[in-house]
């Protein structure tokens, strides 16, 4: 028997946009203030958590049909590939660059390497954590 849990459903949605947004703004200050790759992907992972939570695993993998394991090796794939991208350059591994742009919409913006490892970081963790949560939840 299902339960009637339309006032939980409808504050998750709003949950899980609150949710998304922080783990946006934690992604892009991570570069010069506490947060990341890493714990904007944890926050995002735990908003796919709390659907996985309120509505069946069958119906979120549905409307994302997004192989989570493929999600980590692929983040993991772009956070070596900047450090090697770095050795293209003659710069020590991991090495990071940066400069300023002058963007149509943002204006004047300073832009670095160490964004799209920032983001593979986010990527793997997102794919880990959710993969984790799936794997748990075949087992109960």
């Amino acid at each position: 028997m299902k339960t009637n849990n339309v006032i939980l459903r409808t504050v998750i949605k709003i949950v899980v946009f609150i949710i998304l947004t922080l783990a946006v703004y934690l992604f892009f200050s991570g570069h010069d203030s506490p947060g990341g790759g890493f714990i904007g992907g944890l926050v995002l992972a735990s908003a796919f958590v709390l659907l996985f939570i309120v509505e069946d695993i069958a119906t979120i993998k549905k409307g994302i049909p997004v192989d989570f394991k493929r999600v980590a090796a692929l983040g993991a794939f772009i956070a070596v590939a900047t450090g090697f991208g770095a050795i293209i350059f003659g710069e020590p591994f991991l090495t990071q660059t940066f400069g300023h742009f002058n963007l149509p919409i943002f204006g004047e913006t300073h832009l670095t390497t160490v964004t799209i490892f920032e983001a593979g970081v986010a990527l793997t963790v997102v794919g880990v954590v959710v993969s984790i949560i799936l794997s748990i939840s075949r087992d109960v």
